[in-house]
């Protein structure tokens, strides 16, 4: 009977060991094993600080966007001011006959641009009473020689000018007296309508410099 319940004894005494060692083992794993909780709550306090950054990094690009713009517009409107005032103490008219000769002018190194204005009526040659006569008001430009050329043209006041191919000079061996009617009649049938760049304004205000309105 003693060496029964000796045994018995050693078996309860095993079990409980057993039972102690189960319990210890899930208690460490516990310890060790993250909560689900903890692990939503890290992963969302990640996702808000990423949300936050970007909601704070947006303005400061469209602010910084919006200053460059402004400041680029506030310099090209500077720029365009500035070119503007250069021709401000300029009438229309004469900073047209600049731009005209600067456009077709052919030779731009000039040392006088002559300006001479023609009614409409007369003589295409006033030196041939033949000549078909101009249907409207026409300007000349010419430079101070011969070789300098010149534009003769009608201005349309929309920005477009009719442009007459005339010579700055008639030769009388250039064309005989008998077909100077046809001659000049092409003229006006072949004048060309141009539009007429702003062109650049320091050398437009070269040219009224330079201008003798006859």
């Amino acid at each position: 009977m003693k060496k029964r319940r000796k045994i018995c004894y050693c078996n309860t005494a095993l079990l409980l060991m057993i039972l102690l060692a189960g319990c210890t083992g899930s208690k460490d794993e516990e310890a060790h094993q993250p909560s689900a909780v903890q692990t939503d709550e890290k992963h969302t306090e990640t996702e808000d600080s990423t949300k936050i950054r970007k909601d704070e990094a947006e303005p400061i690009t469209e602010s910084e966007e919006s200053a460059t713009k402004a400041a680029n517009e506030t310099s090209s409107a500077e720029e365009k001011s500035k070119e503007d005032n250069v021709l401000a103490a300029y009438s229309s008219e004469k900073i047209e006959y600049a731009r005209v000769w600067l456009q077709l002018g052919p030779n731009q190194e000039i040392d006088e641009l002559n300006v001479r204005h023609i009614s409409a009526g007369e003589p295409i040659n006033p030196n041939d009473d033949t000549s078909a006569s101009y249907p409207e008001d026409v300007t000349q430009l010419a430079g101070s020689r011969l070789v300098d050329g010149s534009v003769t043209y009608h201005g349309n006041g929309d920005g477009t000018i009719h442009v007459y191919n005339v010579p700055l000079r008639w030769d009388s061996d250039d064309v005989e007296k008998d077909v100077m009617r046809e001659v000049t009649e092409n003229i006006i049938k072949n004048r060309k309508t141009v539009y007429v760049d702003t062109g650049d304004n320091e050398k437009i205000k070269r040219l009224i410099d330079i201008m003798m309105i006859h």
